[in-house]
């Protein structure tokens, strides 16, 4: 009878669940953009994006993405991991739980090495343990392979950014060239990109006055940079500049070298993804240094993307932020040239992860921020790039990650997808969520047809938390909003416990019937 302690203890739990999380959802904070519902969006062409009220389970078009089926969504994942991740997601998705440990892990508690022990300890076994894939390369492939029996692959994200030197871009790229390697030991197929943050492998210093230099040629054609490669279009019309004010100085010879560096370092990783045949992903990041980024992205794609042949598999994905309200103007352009260079271009396509931050600077140096004014604006711009990414797909050209945590737009495009004909086979369309994160939405277009990736952070706890709170600093209402997940696997968790106490009941009943007899 090992099933009746467990489940006894997991109908403990989720008698907590069902109250006490209950009462502490009732205790979030509203805040602008992020922390409205994900399925609430402003009308938009060609995906019929109509506003609307939360849909809860019970959406159209499920014969699409069903998520009814809480059985056969969550068919590959254990009880006691189900029950962890919903309370795990639950208190995270608590902004004062959130506060705390953000300020924890920045005070002088973590000075002392019994208190940090303890505090390590206990993020270890709740937020790591559901957010990040590993402490290292070996037990991240061991969370791969147990994906990819459930039929979901994995991007690999080797959790740092913002090196300062280039000591610490050296073990930054040494870091990345390890996580493409260990692609080699892992099932084919499994692994769908490796992800690198330009900030991790070139100095951020050079990236930003890079970006200044870059948005100068952009006010003034004849400003010069001779450094400067044949890349695709990094800004549009409409693009932001205040961040440079005043013409700069050109680079010094030694950051000449410094940006020569940072290239050859993702031109090196590059060419080992090549020859694995595994793509590599350019995150995005704030946009004081965006440029630089687009810029090493587009001028190496040039380099490793087919050139001549538009509908081979592109090797290099840049990345672009549907929340910045150039977003689709810079795709447009972006792709358009690169289909006209006969260059296969690869797109990932994020609502943005730097709003705070992003506003603040804005409004410091007395600008409108470069971020849409509206949730909804945000959810149209990011089906809208999805759309027409689709249709590039459908025509033979491009490829794109469609990287959403929000039910809507993954319907959305998925409905799109199936008219146009696009499926798993075609491996220019995938969909991505965080690992951890949105699980039922992941199994749910697994489920339609579709391939699905999992952004695995990873990484020893004391390494990986830093840049994790960053992230959870900026995307508290992404948290926040995750109720349907939550109420998915409440009912799942529900109907297990239902069907355990029934076939015990049913075995007693028997038990006792023999004994009559």
């Amino acid at each position: 009878m090992a099933s009746r302690g467990f489940f006894s203890k997991l109908l403990l739990s989720q008698t907590f669940l069902g109250s006490s999380l209950h009462h502490l959802h009732q205790q979030q904070f509203t805040r602008p953009l992020s922390s409205i519902p994900s399925t609430t969006f402003a009308a938009v062409s060609p995906l019929n994006f109509d506003e609307k009220p939360e849909p809860g389970i019970a959406a159209s078009d499920s014969s699409i993405l069903d998520l009814n089926d809480v059985q056969r969504l969550f068919s590959s994942v254990p009880s006691a991991k189900l029950l962890r991740s919903a309370v795990n997601i639950h208190m995270a998705a608590v902004d004062p739980i959130v506060d705390i440990g953000i300020w924890v892990m920045r005070s002088k508690l973590m000075e002392t090495a019994v208190v940090k022990d303890i505090i390590l300890t206990a993020i270890h076994h709740t937020f790591y343990e559901q957010f990040v894939a590993g402490k290292d390369l070996n037990e991240t492939g061991r969370t791969v392979r147990r994906m990819w029996d459930a039929g979901l692959r994995g991007m690999l994200v080797y959790g740092s950014e913002h090196a300062h030197d280039n000591e610490s871009c050296d073990r930054n790229f040494d870091k990345f060239l390890q996580t493409v390697e260990s692609t080699k030991s892992l099932p084919s197929s499994s692994t769908s990109f490796v992800i690198v943050k330009i900030s991790a492998i070139c100095p951020v210093g050079i990236l930003e006055k890079v970006s200044n230099l870059l948005r100068w040629q952009k006010r003034d054609s004849s400003f010069n940079l001779p450094w400067k490669l044949n890349a695709l279009p990094i800004f549009s019309d409409s693009s932001p500049l205040y961040h440079t004010l005043q013409k700069p100085e050109p680079l010094t010879g030694e950051e000449e070298r410094d940006l020569e560096l940072g290239h050859q370092r993702l031109l090196k990783l590059l060419q080992r993804c090549a020859e694995l045949n595994v793509p590599l992903s350019v995150d995005a990041e704030d946009t004081f240094v965006q440029p630089a980024i687009d810029y090493l992205t587009y001028s190496s794609a040039l380099m490793y993307n087919g050139k001549g042949d538009s509908k081979s598999n592109p090797i290099v994905f840049g990345t672009i932020q549907a929340y910045l309200k150039d977003a689709r103007e810079r795709l447009l352009l972006a792709s358009k040239a690169a289909e006209k260079m006969g260059v296969p271009m690869g797109f990932k396509l994020v609502r943005g992860a730097y709003l705070s931050s992003e506003r603040k600077l804005a409004a410091k140096l007395g600008f409108e921020s470069p971020i849409h004014d509206s949730i909804g604006e945000t959810h149209a711009c990011y089906n809208d790039c999805a759309s027409f990414m689709l249709d590039k797909i459908a025509d033979g050209s491009g490829a794109v990650v469609l990287a959403t945590h929000n039910v809507e737009s993954g319907r959305l495009a998925a409905i799109k997808a199936r008219d146009l004909g696009i499926g798993k086979e075609n491996g220019r369309l995938q969909f991505a969520q965080l690992y951890g994160m949105s699980e039922a939405l992941s199994f749910g277009l697994k489920n339609a047809g579709f391939q699905v990736s999992k952004y695995l952070t990873f990484g020893p706890v004391e390494e990986v938390m830093p840049f994790l709170l960053r992230r959870a600093e900026e995307n508290r209402g992404l948290l926040s909003s995750s109720t349907l997940d939550r109420q998915l696997m409440r009912k799942e968790l529900k109907r297990r416990l239902k069907a355990v106490f029934e076939m015990e009941k049913r075995a007693d009943s028997t038990i006792h019937q023999s004994y009559n007899l």
